[in-house]
């Protein structure tokens, strides 16, 4: 039996992540920023703000002791109306920064005694396609600069961790159809979480610091 934690996991990719696990037998922590208003989740749920560095100390210290086995760093945001190349809402660019790109590092950093106490211990970050710097679009210029500098994060933490045996991987979720993908998109959450969970399945030493999408084919940086 795993310990996986997620965060971000009361609806959407993550929560379909969460279900399977737990459905795996394995025993699921959810971090969500506001659990008072979360439907009833498949795990324990505890409070967590991934932009907030008060707010994950705390999350961590709720975890003190125990062997994290998976850490799905899920949790992001779309970022504000105007973010083009050419119009910009600047604070919004830079609260999209610090939930998609420095909120998985702040996690990480925080759990990493926990992932210590494991053997191969994983960490995946939920990337995004929008962030390779071979995809040239330019809407949405604030979610996909987060993204690219997630995905470097990816890399960092990989070769930062790859002699304590913690594997760590980018995944591109697909265009699901969540509240952040819409109605129109082209894959259903439950696939998206299946797919992902597979990448995770596989991921190993060997494998560490790649960018994965999430039927398992890799994914140019």
């Amino acid at each position: 039996m795993s310990l996986v934690v997620i965060t971000g996991g009361n609806r959407g990719i993550g929560f379909h992540l969460a279900v399977l696990y737990a459905e795996a037998g394995d025993q699921v922590v959810l971090g969500i920023r506001r659990p008072e208003h979360a439907p009833i989740l498949p795990g324990t749920v505890l409070p967590l703000d991934v932009g907030d560095s008060a707010s994950v100390a705390s999350f961590a210290a709720a975890l003190a002791g125990r062997g994290v086995d998976i850490l799905i760093n899920n949790a992001g945001i779309i970022g504000p109306d105007r973010q083009s190349a050419l119009e910009t809402d600047f604070e919004g660019f830079m609260q999209t920064l610090n939930v998609n790109t420095l909120g998985p590092l702040r996690v990480t950093q925080a759990l990493l005694p926990n992932l210590r106490k494991v053997e191969q211990a994983k960490v995946v970050i939920l990337t995004s396609r929008m962030g390779s710097l071979s995809y040239a679009k330019s809407n949405q210029i604030a979610y996909r600069a987060s993204k690219a500098a997630a995905n470097k994060v990816t890399q960092c933490l990989a070769t930062d961790l790859a002699q304590e045996g913690v594997s760590v991987a980018a995944v591109h979720p697909g265009w699901a159809r969540t509240d952040m993908g819409g109605p129109s998109a082209d894959i259903a959450p439950e696939e998206s979480a299946r797919g992902i969970k597979a990448v995770i399945d596989a991921l190993s030493h060997a494998t560490t610091g790649r960018f994965w999408n999430f039927d398992g084919s890799p994914i140019a940086w």
